[in-house]
């Protein structure tokens, strides 16, 4: 402490006590009023630097630092300028500001690997971890625990590599759920969910923590932490460390409620982390609806840490997929909060950009959805889902063309990476109906070229263009790389089967005896596969043939133990010998005399109408309908009826009738009968089923009607 006039010494035993008591905005004033009375004071100015970063002014707190970097030095203040660097999500900054200090001390350790860990360099930050639980005895030993375990998370998660058991306990709840992060990453998501459920039971919040808590998210995915950095007045590195409690959740809500500064919903705010994680674990398991559920409850409760928000928008929005779209952009809004783009790891938030862009592709923003994309390019050059996304959105707009050279661009510059998108060039091409070029595209992928679902499909598209000789060279290529990597592994065996049986069918025998031979030197034993060889040979070569035939196994010694019965009752068999019934008792069978034999029933005749007439033709066209016959003239629109008040006046309908020809005993057929010589009416009756109908008469039109003049009665 600097020595001085009375005021001044006053002044320093103000701040001593204000900073013991926390109070460092007192404190800072006092400070500032030394530093009025000589501005070089190192002490004073050390000192304003600590109760500036204990009240959240970091950078208040490195404008003083950078204006009197003569008088403070990095070994006398880098720990602080670091630690304000990091605050300010300086991190680059801050880890050259670390490496610069000559004396490395346990706290710039500490916010060493924190930085790191920020910076994604996970196996570093591991062995700083290691070395400072290893070398160090203080009570901070769970927090740098929990922070190991949380590392450890971010590998299997990131890197998909298994971490390494390191026997940390599960005392906290941090540790449990930091345990629960790795056996996601793992996919051992039963116990993960355990492992939550057990977090849960044993938690307890505290308001300031400096452990890691890692958040896993979908890709479709993302990651979550929370950091809380304090310094006392004498500038050491400290954290509370938080209650450990082994009780049930229950006990642990009943022990919060005699606290009368924790409410119910602080509670629920710290218990939200968890809660998102397990139903991040019920979406990876298809539980979709509770999981929604799950994610809608912590969205409502609306939790300060805006990395939480973001993960558990971004989750909802990937299981709205293409619908509810209108939810889904009011949740994308959460994902774009101020600070996120710090508190989440660079693979989340290249997630939620392209979750972003897909929604925008969805609810046709075109111009919005190609503007995230080009950023993510810009970003990171060769990650292929970006281009894949902005070909999706060239197809929805039926520019497959285009498509198709983007990828193959793409496919030139980053060959890398370029399997996926080779495979989906093939696709386009086959939508198109171009299978040779969408084969050509498959075969230039090399690390699928001899995988044999690639050889199957190569296969089945040659065959379908008929092009059998591409087909088999497909095969060929096939054997002779497992031949040369895999000598009679079951997959090589097998795809020289394969190649055989496909020859044979499409006439190539003399080309699969190779195969076959090679089979059957495999296994000398297997009749199926010589039996075949010599059906080859037999169109090819007779006496190789007949060489090979003498290895077949006589007919004596071959049981094949085959149930004639059993075969004939089965469902293949096209004939059945039927067998007779035996009669119980009965050893023989009766032989039958002719009283037992039964006749035959004879088939009844059918009935004839009454009115037959053998010598008649029958209609040749009475099966058909009336309409379809040749004679049909279409039905009348109406029938005329007498009427009485029609005609001139005074007319009766029987005038009319005794008028009308057609109705004359001596009036002929308009048309001869069926089996009438001539065209007179014969006495005969002809059967229904003989009879045409008569051809209608030409239609009469009707007389117009004439108007009444003048009154009643009167023309």
């Amino acid at each position: 402490m600097a020595s001085g006039s009375g005021p001044v010494s006053a002044l320093w035993t103000e701040i001593n006590r204000c900073g013991q008591n926390g109070d460092f905005t007192r404190a800072l004033k006092a400070v500032n009023k030394i530093l009025h009375e000589n501005r070089d004071d190192v002490t004073a100015l050390r000192c304003k630097i600590v109760c500036l970063i204990q009240n959240g002014g970091f950078k208040e707190a490195l404008n003083v630092i950078n204006t009197h970097t003569k008088s403070l030095t990095s070994d006398m203040i880098g720990f602080e300028k670091a630690y304000c660097e990091y605050r300010l999500n300086r991190v680059e900054h801050a880890l050259k500001t670390i490496q610069g200090i000559p004396e490395q001390t346990d706290k710039l350790k500490e916010l060493y690997g924190q930085v790191l860990y920020r910076l994604e360099r996970y196996d570093e930050c591991l062995a700083v971890y290691k070395d400072l639980i290893r070398n160090s005895q203080d009570d901070y030993e769970e927090e740098r625990k929990t922070n190991l375990s949380a590392v450890l998370a971010a590998q299997s998660t990131w890197e998909n590599t298994s971490p390494e058991d390191l026997g940390l306990p599960e005392s906290s709840y941090e540790l449990c759920y930091n345990a629960s992060c790795c056996l996601i990453g793992q996919g051992q998501l039963s116990q993960a969910m355990q492992k939550l459920q057990k977090a849960e039971a044993v938690f307890y919040p505290t308001k300031s923590s400096v452990r890691h808590r890692f958040q896993n998210s979908r890709v479709i995915f993302a990651i979550t932490t929370s950091l809380v950095l304090t310094l006392q007045i004498q500038t050491r590195l400290y954290t509370r460390s938080a209650h450990n409690e082994n009780d049930s959740s229950q006990l642990c809500r009943k022990s919060l409620a005699e606290d009368s500064d924790v409410t119910e919903e602080d509670v629920d705010a710290e218990l939200a982390i968890i809660h998102s994680q397990m139903a991040y674990v019920m979406q990876l398991q298809g539980r979709t609806e509770d999981a929604l559920q799950l994610y809608n409850q912590v969205i409502k409760l609306k939790p300060s840490d805006v990395g939480l928000l973001a993960v558990t928008a971004n989750n909802i929005i990937t299981i709205n997929k293409d619908q509810n779209v209108f939810d889904s952009k009011k949740k994308v809004k959460l994902t774009s909060a101020d600070g996120v783009e710090h508190k989440l790891a660079k693979k989340q938030l290249q997630a939620i950009e392209i979750n972003k862009a897909l929604l925008a592709m969805y609810t046709n923003q075109a111009d919005q959805c190609n503007k995230l994309l080009t950023s993510l390019q810009a970003q990171n050059p060769g990650h292929p889902r970006p281009v894949l996304i902005q070909v999706a959105q060239l197809c929805r707009e039926k520019q497959h063309s285009k498509a198709i050279e983007l990828l193959q661009r793409f496919s030139d510059k980053h060959p890398e990476s370029a399997f996926g998108i080779k495979l989906t060039m093939a696709q386009l091409y086959l939508t198109q109906g171009h299978v040779t070029k969408a084969c050509d595209i498959l075969k230039s992928i090399e690390e699928f070229k001899y995988k044999p679902g690639m050889i199957s499909g190569l296969v089945t598209m040659y065959t379908h263009e008929e092009d059998i000789d591409s087909a088999i060279d497909v095969f060929t290529q096939a054997i002779q790389y497992y031949q040369s990597e895999q000598p009679g592994s079951a997959i090589h065996l097998s795809l020289v089967r394969e190649a055989a049986n496909y020859k044979l069918k499409y006439g190539r025998k003399k080309e699969a005896t190779s195969d076959l031979e090679q089979l059957w030197k495999q296994n000398t034993n297997d009749v199926h596969t010589l039996a075949q060889l010599i059906s080859a040979y037999s169109l090819v070569d007779q006496d190789k043939a007949k060489a090979l035939s003498k290895h077949l196994p006589s007919p004596d010694t071959m049981s094949f133990k085959v149930d004639v019965d059993e075969l004939e009752n089965s469902h293949g068999a096209t004939y059945i010998r039927k067998k007779a019934a035996k009669v119980v008792g009965e050893s023989q069978p009766k032989e039958q005399g002719p009283e037992d034999v039964k006749k035959k029933k004879k088939k009844k005749k059918g009935k004839l109408p009454k009115n037959y007439d053998p010598k008649s033709t029958p209609d040749p066209e009475r099966w058909l309908p009336m309409r379809e016959r040749s004679y049909y003239r279409g039905k009348k629109k109406g029938k005329k009826k007498e009427q009485v008040g029609r005609g001139t006046q005074g007319a009766t309908s029987g005038a009319s009738a005794e008028l009308d020809a057609s109705k004359t005993a001596s009036s002929p057929p308009t048309s001869p009968r069926p089996g009438s010589g001539t065209g007179t009416a014969t006495s005969n009756a002809v059967p229904p089923r003989q009879q045409k109908p008569a051809a209608p008469g030409a239609a009469r039109k009707k007389a117009p009607a004439k108007k009444k003049k003048g009154g009643k009665g009167g023309w």
